[in-house]
């Protein structure tokens, strides 16, 4: 396994940790991050994105529920609300890793330590999220790529204007 892959597992683990636990799991979490592993680069990799996703949870929160289609974050499950935290905090704070990287491996996370549809769910939630915070408008979920659009000067049936 790379390390940037292990790193992030430990900071879900840590994330989940913090999130069901709450605060009083604080102290202990760089204990906790520096017993999951021998390799420093791991290690500091691991603690950055904990210690970035975490308290940037409330802006996370805002972008998944705006991006998540009828599901509210608290209704998430919480390995599922943690993956998307953590790869809203890189695609939105991080710029020095690339949106794609983000969200492949929070796929990964999902398939590794989520049910089995999880993987699919997060991959609409944070493609909507990645969207939502580089300002392009968001495309439903409902529509295909054969439907036509609206404002395409090519749509089939074009509306009357009122």
């Amino acid at each position: 396994m790379k390390r940037r892959e292990q790193s992030r597992q430990i900071a879900l683990q840590a994330l989940y940790q913090l999130d069901l636990r709450g605060e009083e799991f604080g102290p202990q979490i760089v204990a906790f991050l520096r017993e999951s592993t021998r390799d420093p680069e791991v290690y500091f990799f691991a603690r950055r994105l904990t210690e970035g996703a975490w308290p940037w949870r409330a802006q996370a929160d805002r972008l998944i529920d705006e991006a998540a289609e009828h599901w509210r974050i608290e209704r998430m499950a919480p390995i599922d609300r943690n993956i998307l935290r953590l790869a809203t905090w890189e695609i939105c704070e991080a710029p020095d890793i690339p949106d794609r990287v983000s969200i492949d491996q929070a796929i990964e996370l999902a398939k590794g330590f989520s049910a089995a549809e999880s993987g699919a769910f997060v991959n609409g939630v944070l493609d909507r999220v990645l969207r939502l915070a580089k300002g392009e408008a968001a495309v439903p979920a409902s529509r295909t790529a054969e439907e036509p659009h609206a404002d395409d000067e090519t749509s089939a049936n074009p509306q009357p204007e009122e």
